[in-house]
């Protein structure tokens, strides 16, 4: 593993206000709106959204209750879509106990048996930063995240006040089958841990390991995980029809949609 990025103190009085602040956002959340901005997956639409901090004692709490209402979170926000006249955004959850596991489901876990997964406390390293990048060159080179700098990742990984784990999956190494310490880093999930399930909130791979479906390989071993853990869902973020982005969330079955009426079977 790579260096981990150092985080910077406070100097002890700005501490101390930012201490009485936490807990303000913490027992009593205020939620804001933002500017309409492009919509990243419907062309010629705008999107806005509500959003809150999650700080202090109660963050993991305030997560849980947020995250089953449709919100996911990004570093320590929040945030849910509040778009005008459009509902196209679609809160997903997978149903662990009754996961159907496909005959192809079934080849790609057995094409990535040899991996070494490790959950580990979210910490930024370099050698996730250079992962990191290299997916987003090759996949979202013109996406929102395309510029995020060193810093910008650690921050990412780093900032939450919530239960939160990194799972690396790497190739076997020289002494695996001795010390079961993997290899090169191939894959990575930042991965938050409710009292319901397990939420993916980003996961990237090294995307010259095609054989593998590295993207499918992440989502099929949370439901594991979340099984392991007695947990019913593994909660996937949004999927918008009509987007290709997103086609692939609907492939995990049986799964619940969030709508008017609650969370609901597809």
């Amino acid at each position: 593993m790579g260096a981990v990025f150092p985080q910077p103190s406070a100097p002890r009085r700005l501490r101390t206000g930012l201490d009485a602040m936490t807990r303000q956002y913490s027992d009593n959340p205020q939620f804001y709106l933002t500017a309409a901005a492009p919509c990243p997956y419907l062309d010629g639409r705008l999107e806005r959204k509500v959003f809150t901090h999650l700080v202090g004692e109660r963050a993991s709490a305030l997560n849980d209750i947020l995250t089953q209402g449709g919100f996911r979170r990004s570093q320590n926000i929040a945030y849910r879509p509040a778009c005008e006249g459009c509902k196209s955004c679609v809160s997903v959850r997978v149903c662990v106990d009754s996961f159907v596991w496909t005959r192809s489901f079934r080849r790609i876990l057995a094409a990535s048996r040899d991996l070494v997964a490790d959950e580990i406390p979210s910490a930024p390293s370099s050698e996730q930063y250079s992962l990191f990048r290299t997916y987003l060159d090759s996949r979202h080179a013109s996406g929102g995240m395309a510029e995020m700098s060193v810093l910008d990742y650690a921050m990412m990984v780093e900032d939450t006040h919530v239960d939160t784990t990194l799972v690396e999956y790497r190739r076997p190494g020289p002494d695996t089958a001795i010390n079961g310490r993997g290899g090169p880093l191939i894959a990575a999930a930042l991965t938050d841990v409710l009292s319901d399930g397990l939420s993916m909130v980003y996961s990237f791979y090294d995307p010259q390991e095609t054989r593998r479906s590295l993207g499918t390989y992440m989502i099929l071993d949370h439901i594991r995980r979340a099984r392991d853990r007695g947990l019913p869902y593994v909660y996937l973020g949004y999927w918008v029809e009509g987007s290709p982005k997103m086609d692939y969330k609907v492939r995990f079955q049986p799964q619940e949609h969030l709508g008017p009426q609650g969370w609901q079977q597809a």
